[in-house]
């Protein structure tokens, strides 16, 4: 069993918004914020979160709140098929979802912490956005994009108190994760196990897959005074698979 070393963090009197924060890990983020005492905004698409929002429609993006000390970008799907094959509608909604989405609450949110000198801005990237994989051009796309909209930011926020990086984890126990390892069980006519240990986990040197608790962790640091002069990072929680 992984047990998570935690942070001291105090949150008391900021508002935190996390996408895609009904499951997997934002909802491990939205906990953990929440439990440094901050008043956390949960954004999805799933109907059990407090501010229901497909962030493919750029009007309902526009409508979330303004008023944000932290803002974690954390909503994401996956869609795999060869480049020849990939419908550019999949292609163009996972772009609004994962690269305009972000930008558009940015946009929207970085004026406040600009005016209370204090932000934090945490993109839940991955190593998909340091390097790629076949099959998955909308997803890689969508990563690199917003490891360099996080990098603008940090540039842009430095002297304001208003910090801006990326979290890349490699695969994480999560309801998407589930799917893809069922998904590529089916594919291959292997056992579950076997697609964990020969194809998620072939390319790290640590052999287990990422707890969400442990993605939240490296966030809730990111917003310690620890981090002050952490910005424009992009931090690998990969078990060493770009180590290599």
């Amino acid at each position: 069993m992984t047990t998570t070393r935690v942070v001291a963090l105090d949150l008391a009197g900021r508002t935190a918004m996390v996408t895609g924060g009904a499951s997997g890990i934002g909802r491990a983020v939205a906990a953990r914020l929440a439990a440094a005492g901050a008043e956390v905004l949960v954004v999805d698409v799933d109907e059990a979160a407090a501010y229901r929002a497909d962030l493919a429609d750029p009007e309902a993006v526009d409508a979330l709140p303004a008023h944000v000390d932290v803002l974690v970008n954390n909503a994401g799907l996956q869609f795999v098929a060869p480049l020849p094959e990939f419908p550019p509608d999949r292609f163009a909604h996972i772009q609004k979802v994962m690269v305009e989405a972000p930008f558009r609450l940015a946009r929207r949110v970085l004026p406040h912490m600009y005016e209370r000198g204090w932000g934090r801005v945490v993109n839940i990237s991955s190593v998909h956005g340091l390097i790629a994989s076949p099959y998955k051009s909308a997803y890689v796309t969508a990563k690199h994009g917003l490891e360099g909209l996080s990098k603008t930011i940090a540039l842009e926020g430095a002297g304001r108190g208003v910090t801006s990086n990326c979290v890349n984890p490699a695969f994480v126990r999560t309801p998407l994760v589930d799917k893809q390892i069922a998904d590529q069980a089916a594919a291959h006519g292997i056992d579950e196990s076997e697609v964990i240990e020969k194809i998620m986990l072939d390319r790290t040197a640590i052999k287990r897959l990422i707890t969400p608790e442990e993605v939240a962790e490296l966030v809730a640091y990111l917003c310690t005074p620890a981090a002050d002069l952490i910005t424009g990072a992009s931090i690998a929680l990969d078990g060493g698979w770009t180590a290599h």
